[in-house]
Parts: structure tokens; C-alpha cells; sequence
């Protein structure tokens, strides 16, 4: 088996009359995402990072929005397309949301929708940052099981119920001073996620931004916590191939994946990939050695009977809802 893994509550508004439709609206689904998605195993929630970019029009969207009209108002929409069984809640690292907030996202998707959810950086930040970033010393609170239940598991937990899908520590790069000393690291991750009670449906994951994390030690700490490795696929981390032993061990268990930015841009190639990419509406480069590996790992799983949740950046090829069309037909295809 690992061979071949790893080889408004009340009632319905009136509709608004023809030509005053109201909101924004879907772009109308192709026969043949529908089919593409009938063929998907229903354990495969397939997503995006965020659902705000104007330039989605026509591939999700059926006109032109604004970015704040699509952050507030677009949800429904982007979850109507077949294929976007998932989808991200990145701003959760920015600032920790409320239970209400978690409970308004769950009330506009459908049944079988999940949310990955990033935890606030307050618990998976080493360091505190000033507003542009720079750091301002350690973080007296890093991985801090309290905040953690307070901020994150406990809010997600209540306000999401039934949409949850993955709560992800995604921890944040390592001073020099603390990847001397792992073993503390470890600790401190090892009673964080011992605190956490077992999320009504979905998984926590833990995601990383250092190699130092990917050993043994991670391996025995995630099977004693019940937690997931996050396969992280960005260039601060090896390659999707060499991330597979980890995935190996904990098998078998759901998938949690986060493709968050193409290797070609590097570790710190963020920006350049934002510029490069403009409004995120072409594939401008695609991967289909990394979707490729990916999609067998999705096969696997599915096969397997166990959940599997993906989101994908536009920063992995250039558009993200073209990113995971193409991922869905190498799974199919495959």
C-alpha cells in the first residue's frame, strides 16, 4: 500500500429579477469540470489559499469585482464551482478570528465544503514583529498551549463545526538560537498539541519552514498527538520526493497539503512571483512533475478511504483555480 502511495438562518431570499441579480456571481461551471468533479472520490477537497482576486473573472467569477467585495461578499460564489471543494483562511495568521467570523464563512458553503485554517503567527511565530516585519525579539508565547486553545482551536472548533477541515500550526522559521536547541522546540510542540482536544471533524497539522523539524522525533511526536504533517510545498523545504519518507511513517491517516509557492522563485520569492503573475488569471508556470507527485499521493489516500485537503497558491503556477483544475485531471487521469 505505501508503494503505491508513495511510488441566514431563515428563509430564502426572493431571487432579484432577470438583469438585477444580486451579489456576486458564479462563473457558470463547463460540462466538463462537471464531470471532471463527479469523477473526484468525495474524500478529495480540493481548494485554493483565499478566495479575493479580482482576476479570477471568468474562471470563477462571472464579472468583475473588487477585491473587498470578494472578501466580504464572494464566498458563496467561489464554493459553487464544482471543483473548489476547499478553500483557505490565511488572515487567521494576521489576526485570530472569532467564532462568529468561522461560523459566518460555514454558513455560506455546501455540504462537503472544508476550510483549512492557518493558526494566528501570535502561537507559531518565534519571534515579535513589528508591522513591516522586522523582528523585535522572541516571542514569549510561541507555541503557547493556552493561546493556542484560546485564539485558535477553541474559536475554529465552535464557529466552523461540521466545515473543518484542517487546523494548521504552519510554524514560522526558527532563529539560530532555537534551531541549536530542537529539543526544546520539540517540547513545546509535543504539549501544545497534547492540550488540544480532537477537532469535531477534519485534522490539526503542523506545517514548517525549517528541514530541521523533518526527523524522527517530528514522526514519534505526531503519532502520539494524533496530529498530521502539513506536506509543505514551498522552497524553504526540500522537494515534495524528499518529504515522502515523513509521509511514509505516518501512514496511513488523512492528507493535509499546502502548495504555497513555486521552487523556481526561492525561499524569499514571494514577491517576485506576485509581480511576475499580475492578476493570477494564466498558468504562467506550470509544475506537472510537482502536481504530478501530488496527485499520486491524493490517489493513494483517497483509495485508502481518508480525507484529503489541498489548497494551492497562485503563487505555485500562476493562477490558483487553473492550478487545481490541472490537479484534479492528473488525479482523474492517473
Amino acid at each position: 500500500m505505501q508503494d503505491d502511495l508513495f511510488s441566514l438562518d431563515g428563509a430564502e431570499a426572493p431571487a432579484a429579477p432577470a438583469g438585477r441579480r444580486r451579489g456576486v456571481q458564479a462563473m457558470p461551471a463547463t460540462p466538463q469540470d462537471q464531470a471532471l468533479a463527479a469523477a473526484l472520490q468525495p474524500q478529495v477537497h480540493l481548494g485554493t489559499s483565499t478566495w479575493s482576486y479580482p482576476g479570477w473573472e471568468g474562471l470563477v467569477w462571472a464579472g468583475r469585482y473588487s477585491e473587498a467585495t470578494l472578501s466580504r461578499t464572494g464566498l458563496p460564489a467561489y464554493a459553487a464551482h464544482p471543483l473548489l471543494r476547499a478553500v483557505g483562511i490565511d488572515r487567521g495568521f494576521y489576526r485570530p478570528l472569532a467564532a462568529s467570523e468561522f461560523q459566518r464563512h460555514a454558513e455560506q458553503v455546501p455540504r462537503g465544503f472544508r476550510f483549512t485554517v492557518k493558526a494566528p503567527s501570535l502561537v507559531t511565530d518565534p519571534l515579535m514583529r513589528q508591522e513591516e516585519g522586522r523582528s523585535q525579539g522572541l516571542n514569549p508565547l510561541f507555541l503557547d498551549a493556552t493561546t493556542a486553545l484560546e485564539t485558535f482551536i477553541e474559536p475554529a472548533y465552535e464557529g466552523l463545526g461540521a466545515t473543518l477541515g484542517a487546523l494548521v500550526f504552519q510554524i514560522s522559521p526558527l532563529p539560530a538560537s532555537m534551531l541549536s536547541r530542537m529539543n526544546e522546540a520539540f517540547d513545546r510542540l509535543h504539549a501544545l498539541l497534547l492540550a488540544c482536544p480532537r477537532p469535531p471533524t477534519g485534522v490539526l497539522a503542523v506545517e514548517v519552514r525549517d528541514a530541521a523539524w523533518l526527523t524522527p522525533e517530528l514522526v514519534a511526536l505526531l503519532r502520539d498527538t494524533g496530529a498530521r504533517y502539513c506536506l509543505g510545498l514551498h522552497p524553504k523545504l526540500p522537494p515534495l520526493a524528499e518529504q515522502l519518507p515523513l509521509l511514509r511513517a505516518l501512514w496511513p491517516g488523512p492528507l493535509v497539503a499546502r502548495w504555497n509557492l513555486n521552487r523556481m522563485h526561492g525561499p524569499f520569492g514571494y514577491e517576485t512571483a506576485e509581480k511576475k503573475y499580475g492578476e493570477f488569471a494564466e498558468m504562467l508556470d506550470p509544475d506537472p512533475e510537482t502536481r504530478a507527485g501530488l496527485a499520486r499521493i491524493i490517489r493513494g489516500t483517497a483509495g485508502a478511504g481518508q480525507e484529503a485537503f489541498i489548497t494551492i497558491s497562485n503563487k505555485a503556477e500562476g493562477s490558483a483555480p487553473l492550478s487545481v483544475r490541472a490537479l484534479a485531471e492528473a488525479i482523474v487521469g492517473g
